[in-house]
């Protein structure tokens, strides 16, 4: 058969051979291969990210976030300084209920989002006209207690109000695994996750529209002095902190001054957190100052840079945490820009008690006031 063309004729097709037809084959192959991903590339594959980032934003965590937190570069480096700098901390406060009013301030319970954990805590509002610039606020931490027997509006009842009647706003947090708060108590000396409640409640609270966002402290006793120390490393710029009969700061000094704590129960050996800690002693052995993992920890290493002020307040005769903690911070803190002081009490003990009570808050109120502004 023949057909007209602009040139002529079309001469009849010659049979292909074996070689020809093999290369045709892997010609079609190859622009088949190239469609798919030219398809993959402009439709699938912004579908893909689209998904990985509502996934991370339904876990409450930005994509800045999911793409730090994993994967880890090394085991065990949730506890560092660097990784606890480098992700960030976001979090609103959830229905405020409110359970009591005096001519002082109005206490709600409320909650907060900490890394997927919903956390519980007391908030207290002072009642009067609201400064220029909002309230001035202290993240409240508490210290060791027994998580089965930790009660929100028992414990620290007499602290709490002292410094809402004083003209912040408190909120004193319960600690992941005690009280109502969701998650396990992991502790304070070896494990990230109360540094990081501690700042998703300033992230809370500095969302309020009532709050001075720049004039969020923290407070903290025994254990917490430990939790708001570090807390303060990873962000310099909290304005101020307060600590009360803190241990553990170097790290080298938990080793040299202990604590003698007769309430502390050691978690079951089976727990997570246990087991967690079981873990990075066996792959990092006991704290170890020219351990490169352990060097990352502690909050005396990361001083330069800090631009927040810190007040220690320990009692003589304080038997449970030595007041050498304290002084042992005190002179690092001499070498230091850094604003800071040491109150020492004759006496209180570790909880202070009696008419030292009311002179360490007062001691307490007046460096908040100076630095929370």
């Amino acid at each position: 058969m023949e057909e007209k063309i602009r040139s002529g004729f079309v001469r009849e097709p010659k049979a292909l051979t074996k070689s020809q037809r093999r290369n045709k084959i892997l010609l079609l192959l190859g622009a088949l291969l190239a469609f798919n991903f030219f398809v993959f590339g402009t439709i699938y594959l912004p579908i893909y990210k689209d998904g990985l980032k509502k996934t991370a934003e339904n876990m409450g965590l930005s994509p800045d976030v999911e793409r730090k937190i994993s994967p880890t570069s090394f085991p065990f480096q949730e506890i560092t300084i660097p990784y606890l700098r480098s992700r960030s901390y976001e979090s609103f406060l959830g229905e405020m209920g409110q359970l009591s009013q005096n001519g002082s301030y109005t206490s709600y319970l409320t909650s907060y989002n900490s890394d997927g954990l919903k956390i519980y805590g007391q908030l207290t509002v002072p009642i009067g006209e609201k400064p220029k610039d909002g309230w001035p606020a202290i993240v409240f931490v508490h210290g060791y207690i027994l998580p089965q027997n930790y009660q929100t509006f028992v414990n620290y009842a007499s602290y709490v109000d002292y410094l809402a009647r004083s003209g912040f706003v408190i909120f004193k947090i319960d600690l992941r695994g005690h009280g109502d708060s969701e998650g396990e108590p992991g502790g304070g000396y070896y494990s990230g996750d109360y540094i990081v409640d501690t700042l998703n409640a300033r992230a809370a609270l500095q969302n309020l529209d009532f709050i001075n966002p720049g004039a969020v402290g923290l407070w903290g006793h025994s254990m917490a002095g430990n939790v708001i120390a570090r807390a303060l490393a990873v962000r310099p710029e909290i304005p101020a902190i307060v600590i009360w009969a803190g241990a553990v700061y170097t790290y080298e000094d938990f080793s040299e001054f202990r604590i003698e704590d007769n309430s502390y129960q050691r978690s079951p050996s089976d727990s997570p957190s246990r087991k967690r800690r079981s873990g990075m002693f066996d792959r990092y052995g006991q704290f170890d100052p020219n351990s490169s993992f352990w060097k990352q920890v502690p909050m005396t290493n990361y001083l330069s840079g800090i631009k927040g002020a810190i007040s220690l307040n320990h009692a003589v005769d304080d038997t449970v945490v030595d007041i050498r903690y304290s002084r042992n911070l005190n002179n690092l803190l001499d070498n230091t820009s850094i604003d800071h002081e040491l109150n020492e009490y004759v006496s209180g003990g570790h909880n202070f008690v009696g008419g030292i009570f009311d002179e360490a808050m007062g001691n307490t109120v007046e460096f908040f006031k100076k630095y929370l502004h």
